[in-house]
C-alpha cells in the first residue's frame, strides 16, 4: 500500500511539472506555441552564433524568433517570424549581435519609418547591418602588434648601439640648452609675452565667428577638390583625367596668351613709331582732324535720324454733292518741332484735269487767220503733293506741290494743337480761278481726327461740302526704311 501511494505521488509530481513547463513555455513565447505573426527573410554572409529559435529583438525587446536558417547561393537565408503587432517597413534593417562570450548571437531589427511601404508575410529585408566579429578584432590587434614590433626594431637599430646612445645624449644636451635659453628669454620678455597673449586672446575672442566660417568654407572647398580629384581618377586605362586635361589646356592657353602679348607688343611698337595706318592716324594731326570731322558728321547724321519724326496719316472724305469718297495717304517727315515735309498720295474720283492752251495761225479761208484753242483733259490718275511747312507760333505756312499743281497753305492750331483750321490754295492750271479749300479738323480721340469743310469755294458750279475721318500717328519703324530721312535732316539743319 505504501509503495502504491509513493508511485501515485511521483506520477502526480511528474504531471504537475509537465503542466507547469508547458504553461511557462506558452507564457514566455506564445507566438512560437501558437504559430501567430508573419515571416520575413533576409540574406547574410555569416550566420555564426545563430540557431533555430534564436531571439529577434528591437531596441532590446523580443519581438519574434528565428524560424529557420538555409544556405542559398553561398549566403545564409534567415526566416524570421515577427509578432503581428510589430510593423516593419521596406527601409527596415537586420543585423547580428553577440549576446554572450560563448558565441551565442541574436538578431537585431530596426522597424524603419512609416513613410515607406509596410512589409508583409514573405517579404525580404534588404538592408543588412554588419557586425564586427571577434575574429576581425583579433586580426586588427595582430596588425597593430606587427606595426609596434617594426617600430621597436627600428628604434633598436637606431639607438640600441653605442653611436645611437651618443647621438641621443647629444640630442638631450641640445634640448636642455635650448630649454634653458628659452627659459631665460621668457624671463626677460615676460611682460611683452603677457601683453602679446592678451592681444591674441582678444583677437581670437572677436574672430571666433569669422574663423568658424573660414574653416567651414575650407572644409567645403577641400570636399569639392576631393570629389573632383576622385572623379578625375575614374577614367579608363589609357585615358587622361579631367584635371590633367585641364592643366594641359591651361598650359596651352598660357602659351597662346604669351604669343598674343608678344604680338600686341610688336603692334603697339609699330603704332608708337607711326608705322601703318593706325600709326599714321595717331601721329598725323591733319588725318586725326579729318577723322574727327567725319565722326562729328556721322554723329550729327545719327542725331538727326534720332530726332526725326515720321507721322503717318490715313484719311477719307465724303463729298456730299458729288456723292464720292476721296482718300489720302500722308507722310510727314518732321526733323524739328517747327518744320516738316509733307508727302501725299490722293485718290480723287474727279480725276486729274489738265488744260492745254494752243494759239493757231492759219491761211485757211474757212477759218480765222489767228485763233486760240483751249483743251481740257481729265484722266483717272492719282494726285500727289510735296510741300515744305514752317510753323511760327499757332500758324503753319506751307508751299510746294498740292495735288499735282502748285499751291500754298496756311494752318491755324488751337486747343493745344487738337483743333486745326486748314486753308489750301492750289489748282492754278486747272481753272481760271484757283481752287480754294477750307476745313476744320478736331482730334476727338487720340490719333483719330474728324474734319469737315468746303472745296472749290471760288467756283459755285464745282463747290462741294465734305466730312471725313483721319488716323494720324507717329511710326518710329519708318526711320529704318527711309534712306533719305537723314539727308532731309541734314538739309534742314
Amino acid at each position: 500500500m505504501a509503495r502504491g501511494s509513493q508511485a501515485a505521488k511521483v506520477g502526480l509530481f511528474v504531471a504537475l511539472t509537465g503542466a507547469a513547463g508547458y504553461g511557462i513555455y506558452r507564457f514566455v513565447s506564445p507566438e512560437i506555441a501558437g504559430g501567430s505573426g508573419y515571416t520575413v527573410h533576409a540574406y547574410i554572409k555569416d550566420a555564426t552564433g545563430l540557431a533555430t529559435r534564436s531571439r529577434v529583438t528591437i531596441a532590446g525587446i523580443p519581438v519574434g524568433t528565428l524560424d529557420s536558417i538555409k544556405l542559398e547561393n553561398g549566403e545564409a537565408r534567415l526566416n524570421v517570424r515577427v509578432k503581428p503587432d510589430v510593423a516593419l517597413y521596406d527601409n527596415a534593417t537586420l543585423g547580428k549581435k553577440s549576446v554572450s562570450l560563448l558565441g551565442e548571437s541574436a538578431i537585431v531589427l530596426t522597424p524603419g519609418t512609416t513613410d515607406h511601404v509596410q512589409l508583409h508575410d514573405g517579404d525580404e529585408i534588404h538592408i543588412i547591418v554588419s557586425e564586427t566579429t571577434p575574429g576581425q578584432i583579433m586580426d586588427e590587434v595582430k596588425e597593430i602588434a606587427d606595426s609596434i614590433r617594426q617600430v621597436a626594431r627600428q628604434l633598436a637599430a637606431s639607438i640600441g648601439t653605442e653611436q645611437g646612445g651618443q647621438n641621443i645624449k647629444l640630442i638631450l644636451q641640445n634640448v636642455a640648452d635650448a630649454t634653458d635659453a628659452l627659459n631665460n628669454t621668457v624671463r626677460e620678455n615676460r611682460e611683452v609675452i603677457r601683453e602679446t597673449l592678451k592681444n591674441v586672446q582678444a583677437i581670437t575672442q572677436n574672430a571666433n565667428p569669422q574663423i568658424a566660417e573660414i574653416l567651414e568654407n575650407v572644409k567645403v572647398v577641400t570636399g569639392a577638390v576631393r570629389e573632383m580629384m576622385a572623379a578625375s581618377g575614374q577614367g579608363k586605362e589609357g585615358q587622361k583625367g579631367e584635371i590633367r586635361e585641364t592643366l594641359e589646356r591651361l598650359d596651352q592657353s598660357s602659351k597662346s596668351l604669351q604669343s598674343a602679348l608678344e604680338h600686341i607688343d610688336s603692334v603697339s611698337g609699330r603704332i608708337d613709331r607711326g608705322e601703318g595706318t593706325i600709326g599714321k592716324l595717331t601721329k598725323d594731326d591733319a588725318l586725326v582732324n579729318e577723322v574727327q570731322g567725319v565722326a562729328e558728321g556721322v554723329n550729327d547724321y545719327v542725331q538727326g535720324i534720332t530726332r526725326l519724326q515720321t507721322i503717318v496719316g490715313l484719311r477719307a472724305d465724303y463729298n456730299f454733292l458729288a456723292n464720292t469718297i476721296k482718300s489720302y495717304v500722308e507722310l510727314r517727315l518732321q526733323p524739328t518741332e517747327d518744320k516738316y515735309y509733307v508727302i501725299e498720295l490722293i485718290n480723287d474720283p474727279r480725276g486729274l484735269t489738265t488744260i492745254n492752251d494752243t494759239t493757231t495761225d492759219t491761211t485757211n479761208p474757212n477759218l480765222p487767220a489767228h485763233y486760240r484753242t483751249i483743251n481740257t483733259t481729265t484722266t483717272d490718275s492719282f494726285r500727289f503733293s510735296l510741300q515744305f511747312a514752317k510753323r511760327m507760333g499757332p500758324f503753319t505756312g506751307r508751299f510746294g506741290i498740292k495735288e499735282s499743281t502748285g499751291g500754298v497753305g496756311l494752318d491755324i492750331h488751337l486747343l493745344q494743337d487738337r483743333f486745326e483750321i486748314v486753308n489750301d490754295l492750289f489748282g492754278f492750271s486747272e481753272q481760271v480761278d484757283p481752287r480754294y479749300r477750307v476745313y476744320i479738323s478736331y482730334e476727338f480721340i487720340k490719333h483719330l481726327w474728324i474734319d469737315g469743310g468746303v472745296d472749290f469755294l471760288f467756283e459755285p458750279s464745282l463747290r462741294d461740302y465734305f466730312l471725313g475721318l483721319q488716323l494720324r500717328f507717329n511710326d518710329e519703324d519708318l526711320k529704318t526704311i527711309l534712306p533719305f530721312s537723314g539727308g532731309a535732316t541734314a538739309v534742314t539743319k
